[in-house]
């Protein structure tokens, strides 16, 4: 059981860095107006695009092992530190300056996701109904009509938007993958519609996730894309799929959850956008690899 528990924290932490990393890549690339998936195309001729990519998988290698047996709040609430993760490396690579109301927010995450892991009952998920899976089919091609006219949003509110609509992917992802990481097999790994539905949801939440960081409001895009990625999933875990809290711990799951997500929402709106200049993120990114070589 400890694995999973480690899996969790560095599911936060590769998700962080995979953030900060992309975050650089993106905002060198000309901003879209459109829904561009060459924009994945061109983001990755960028070697500080493909080593966010790489630690972007590790962090989702991470969650799949994790929501074997812990419930989806828990998981996609988690989540919600990567934007820590993201803040802490701004600060120490780009001279970042974070305002002490977003440091509280941040903290408020953090003692959330504390009462999280105290209320959390780890278990397997039940089999999904059909209805279930042909919702998550559906949500692809609503996030995907949402996004054509949200790539018209410019600056902070393109990317909090888009960057909602990334989670909104990611979450119909997790939600997916709860009930596929406890396949018995290969064979029945492989031939499950749900992992169809998370590779194609994850591309689009990759996708989306570009477009809302080249805007520059880094912050503020990850707590969107957060809290998109906590509140469906969880609800949909808790009512669909079995996840369960431990007895009597209902009040501390509930109000744990709704500081977290409160507290990601408010950065979604009122972060102030971590402006860099494309000279300073390259110099930074090039550097970091360089660092990472030696």
């Amino acid at each position: 059981m400890v694995y999973v528990w480690l899996a969790l924290v560095l599911m936060v932490v590769a998700y962080g860095v995979a953030t900060f990393l992309q975050a650089l890549a993106a905002t060198r690339s000309d901003n879209n107006s459109k829904l561009d998936p060459g924009l994945l195309w061109r983001l990755a001729q960028q070697k500080t695009y493909l080593a966010g990519v790489a630690c972007q998988g590790i962090g989702t290698v991470c969650a799949f092992i994790a929501r074997r047996e812990l419930p989806l709040f828990l998981v996609q609430a988690a989540m919600g530190a990567t934007v820590v993760v993201t803040a802490l490396l701004g600060v120490l690579v780009l001279a970042w300056r974070l305002p002490r109301s977003e440091i509280i927010l941040i903290a408020m995450v953090l003692l959330g996701i504390v009462a999280l892991v105290a209320a959390a009952e780890p278990g397997k998920a039940k089999d999904p109904s059909a209805y279930v899976i042909g919702g998550l089919v559906l949500s692809l091609a609503v996030i995907a009509v949402l996004a054509h006219f949200a790539a018209r949003l410019p600056g902070a509110q393109g990317s909090v938007t888009l960057g909602a609509l990334s989670g909104a992917a990611f979450g119909a992802a997790a939600i997916a993958s709860r009930p596929l990481v406890g396949a018995e097999n290969w064979q029945d790994f492989v031939t499950d519609p749900l992992l169809y539905v998370f590779l194609v949801q994850t591309i689009a939440g990759q996708l989306l996730l570009g477009m809302a960081l080249q805007r520059g409001a880094t912050t503020a895009a990850t707590a969107s894309m957060t809290a998109m990625v906590a509140v469906p999933p969880a609800l949909i875990g808790l009512w669909l799929l079995g996840d369960q809290m431990k007895a009597g711990m209902s009040p501390v799951a509930t109000v744990g959850f709704t500081v977290t997500v409160v507290a990601t929402v408010i950065l979604a709106w009122y972060a102030e956008p971590q402006s860099h200049s494309t000279a300073r993120a390259q110099e930074s990114g090039d550097e970091l690899l360089t660092e990472q070589a030696h």
